[in-house]
Protein backbone atom coordinates (compact mmCIF):
# COMPACT_ATOMS: atom_id res chain seq x y z
CA UNK A 1 0.00 0.00 0.00
CA UNK A 2 1.02 3.54 -0.70
CA UNK A 3 1.05 5.61 2.48
CA UNK A 4 1.20 9.56 1.44
CA UNK A 5 1.13 12.52 3.87
CA UNK A 6 -1.58 15.26 3.23
CA UNK A 7 -0.48 18.77 3.45
CA UNK A 8 -2.30 18.69 7.77
CA UNK A 9 0.14 17.19 9.82
CA UNK A 10 -0.69 13.82 11.01
CA UNK A 11 -3.42 12.63 8.62
CA UNK A 12 -2.43 10.42 5.25
CA UNK A 13 -3.92 8.74 2.49
CA UNK A 14 -3.66 5.41 2.06
CA UNK A 15 -3.86 3.80 -1.33
CA UNK A 16 -3.94 0.06 -1.42
CA UNK A 17 -2.45 -2.36 -4.22
CA UNK A 18 -4.64 -3.80 -5.95
CA UNK A 19 -4.50 -6.92 -7.01
CA UNK A 20 -7.28 -7.96 -9.82
CA UNK A 21 -7.99 -11.23 -11.88
CA UNK A 22 -10.73 -13.08 -13.78
CA UNK A 23 -13.34 -13.10 -10.35
CA UNK A 24 -12.79 -9.38 -9.17
CA UNK A 25 -9.90 -7.57 -6.96
CA UNK A 26 -8.31 -8.21 -3.52
CA UNK A 27 -6.46 -5.27 -1.61
CA UNK A 28 -5.71 -5.17 2.03
CA UNK A 29 -7.55 -1.93 3.56
CA UNK A 30 -5.66 -1.34 6.19
CA UNK A 31 -2.21 -2.60 7.58
CA UNK A 32 -1.23 -1.21 11.13
CA UNK A 33 2.38 -2.47 10.40
CA UNK A 34 2.81 -0.42 7.44
CA UNK A 35 0.91 2.26 8.82
CA UNK A 36 2.29 2.86 12.40
CA UNK A 37 5.56 3.57 10.91
CA UNK A 38 4.31 6.93 9.60
CA UNK A 39 2.28 7.96 12.51
CA UNK A 40 4.82 7.46 15.04
CA UNK A 41 2.88 5.64 17.06
CA UNK A 42 -0.08 2.25 17.31
CA UNK A 43 -2.86 2.51 15.89
CA UNK A 44 -5.73 -0.12 17.85
CA UNK A 45 -9.09 0.51 16.55
CA UNK A 46 -11.72 0.46 19.50
CA UNK A 47 -14.84 0.46 17.27
CA UNK A 48 -15.83 0.17 14.06
CA UNK A 49 -18.56 2.31 12.47
CA UNK A 50 -20.59 2.42 9.59
CA UNK A 51 -22.98 5.24 8.20
CA UNK A 52 -25.57 4.96 4.95
CA UNK A 53 -26.60 7.62 3.39
CA UNK A 54 -28.78 8.94 0.60
CA UNK A 55 -26.84 11.39 -2.47
CA UNK A 56 -26.84 14.45 -1.53
CA UNK A 57 -26.09 13.81 2.24
CA UNK A 58 -23.58 16.12 3.95
CA UNK A 59 -22.48 14.86 6.83
CA UNK A 60 -20.02 16.35 9.56
CA UNK A 61 -17.74 18.47 10.46
CA UNK A 62 -16.90 15.73 13.74
CA UNK A 63 -14.27 15.30 15.92
CA UNK A 64 -13.41 14.67 20.01
CA UNK A 65 -12.13 17.03 22.05
CA UNK A 66 -8.42 16.30 23.31
CA UNK A 67 -9.03 14.25 25.90
CA UNK A 68 -9.88 11.42 25.04
CA UNK A 69 -9.85 12.21 21.05
CA UNK A 70 -9.91 10.19 18.46
CA UNK A 71 -8.45 9.24 15.46
CA UNK A 72 -10.31 7.45 12.21
CA UNK A 73 -9.20 5.38 9.58
CA UNK A 74 -12.02 5.74 7.22
CA UNK A 75 -13.13 4.09 3.60
CA UNK A 76 -15.93 3.80 1.28
CA UNK A 77 -17.13 0.13 1.12
CA UNK A 78 -20.43 1.20 -1.54
CA UNK A 79 -21.02 4.07 -3.11
CA UNK A 80 -18.73 7.02 -3.32
CA UNK A 81 -18.05 10.08 -1.32
CA UNK A 82 -16.41 13.21 -1.22
CA UNK A 83 -14.35 13.42 1.99
CA UNK A 84 -13.14 16.67 3.36
CA UNK A 85 -10.87 16.53 6.59
CA UNK A 86 -10.27 20.19 8.61
CA UNK A 87 -7.96 20.49 10.93
CA UNK A 88 -9.72 22.20 14.06
CA UNK A 89 -6.03 22.34 16.01
CA UNK A 90 -5.68 25.43 17.43
CA UNK A 91 -2.38 26.37 16.96
CA UNK A 92 -1.58 23.83 14.21
CA UNK A 93 -0.12 25.92 11.39
CA UNK A 94 -3.05 25.02 9.44
CA UNK A 95 -5.62 25.64 11.31
CA UNK A 96 -8.95 25.78 9.49
CA UNK A 97 -7.45 24.22 6.18
CA UNK A 98 -8.56 21.26 4.28
CA UNK A 99 -8.27 18.50 2.47
CA UNK A 100 -10.47 16.91 -0.04
CA UNK A 101 -10.25 13.14 -1.01
CA UNK A 102 -12.41 11.32 -3.02
CA UNK A 103 -13.62 7.76 -1.55
CA UNK A 104 -15.25 4.39 -3.34
CA UNK A 105 -14.88 0.89 -2.92
CA UNK A 106 -13.16 0.96 -6.53
CA UNK A 107 -10.16 2.58 -5.47
CA UNK A 108 -9.74 0.95 -1.80
CA UNK A 109 -8.29 4.34 -0.79
CA UNK A 110 -8.52 5.27 2.39
CA UNK A 111 -7.63 8.36 5.21
CA UNK A 112 -6.18 8.34 8.53
CA UNK A 113 -7.09 11.35 10.32
CA UNK A 114 -5.65 12.06 13.65
CA UNK A 115 -7.10 13.57 16.60
CA UNK A 116 -8.37 17.19 16.48
CA UNK A 117 -9.35 16.88 13.19
CA UNK A 118 -12.39 17.14 11.89
CA UNK A 119 -14.16 14.44 9.31
CA UNK A 120 -17.01 15.73 7.02
CA UNK A 121 -18.44 13.73 3.72
CA UNK A 122 -20.91 14.23 0.85
CA UNK A 123 -22.44 10.90 -0.25
CA UNK A 124 -22.43 11.16 -3.95
CA UNK A 125 -24.44 8.47 -4.72
CA UNK A 126 -27.45 6.55 -3.28
CA UNK A 127 -26.68 4.10 -0.57
CA UNK A 128 -23.25 5.41 0.20
CA UNK A 129 -21.71 3.54 3.05
CA UNK A 130 -18.77 4.92 4.83
CA UNK A 131 -16.52 2.69 7.70
CA UNK A 132 -14.90 4.20 10.29
CA UNK A 133 -12.54 2.31 12.44
CA UNK A 134 -12.14 5.00 15.43
CA UNK A 135 -9.31 4.67 17.95
CA UNK A 136 -11.50 5.30 21.14
CA UNK A 137 -15.33 4.59 22.01
CA UNK A 138 -18.08 7.27 21.25
CA UNK A 139 -18.01 9.50 24.12
CA UNK A 140 -20.26 11.73 23.67
CA UNK A 141 -19.55 14.52 26.00
CA UNK A 142 -16.14 15.00 24.07
CA UNK A 143 -17.65 15.19 20.53
CA UNK A 144 -17.30 18.28 18.53
CA UNK A 145 -19.14 20.01 15.43
CA UNK A 146 -18.46 22.49 13.18
CA UNK A 147 -20.67 23.93 10.49
CA UNK A 148 -19.95 21.91 7.36
CA UNK A 149 -20.97 24.74 5.83
CA UNK A 150 -19.53 27.61 7.35
CA UNK A 151 -18.52 30.59 4.64
CA UNK A 152 -15.38 31.08 5.88
CA UNK A 153 -14.14 27.68 5.41
CA UNK A 154 -15.76 27.31 2.23
CA UNK A 155 -15.56 23.93 1.66
CA UNK A 156 -15.67 22.77 -1.80
CA UNK A 157 -18.45 20.58 -1.50
CA UNK A 158 -20.37 21.43 -5.33
CA UNK A 159 -23.49 21.36 -4.24
CA UNK A 160 -26.07 20.95 -7.06
CA UNK A 161 -28.84 21.54 -4.49
CA UNK A 162 -29.63 21.53 -0.53
CA UNK A 163 -27.87 18.95 1.12
CA UNK A 164 -29.27 16.41 2.99
CA UNK A 165 -28.36 16.89 6.95
CA UNK A 166 -29.00 16.09 10.41
CA UNK A 167 -30.40 18.50 12.43
CA UNK A 168 -27.31 18.71 14.54
CA UNK A 169 -25.06 19.20 11.86
CA UNK A 170 -27.40 22.04 10.61
CA UNK A 171 -26.88 23.81 13.51
CA UNK A 172 -23.03 22.91 14.32
CA UNK A 173 -21.34 26.52 15.26
CA UNK A 174 -19.09 28.06 12.96
CA UNK A 175 -15.27 27.22 13.33
CA UNK A 176 -14.84 31.14 14.72
CA UNK A 177 -17.69 30.44 17.30
CA UNK A 178 -15.88 27.27 17.99
CA UNK A 179 -12.59 28.85 18.85
CA UNK A 180 -14.16 31.83 20.61
CA UNK A 181 -15.78 29.17 22.77
CA UNK A 182 -12.58 27.63 23.49
CA UNK A 183 -13.79 24.48 22.44
CA UNK A 184 -11.46 23.19 20.39
CA UNK A 185 -8.36 21.02 20.43
CA UNK A 186 -4.82 22.50 20.99
CA UNK A 187 -2.35 21.29 18.78
CA UNK A 188 0.77 19.53 20.14
CA UNK A 189 3.69 18.37 17.74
Amino acid sequence: MRITATTIPGAYVIEPHRFPDHRGAFFESMRTDVLEPHLGKPFVARQINYSVSRRGTLRGIHGSALPPGQAKFVSCVRGAMRDIIVDLRVGSPTFGRHVVTELDPASGRALYIPEGVGHAFLALADDTCACYAVSTVFAPQAEIEVDALDPELALPWELSGPPVMSDKDRAAPTLAAMRDAGRLPAFTA
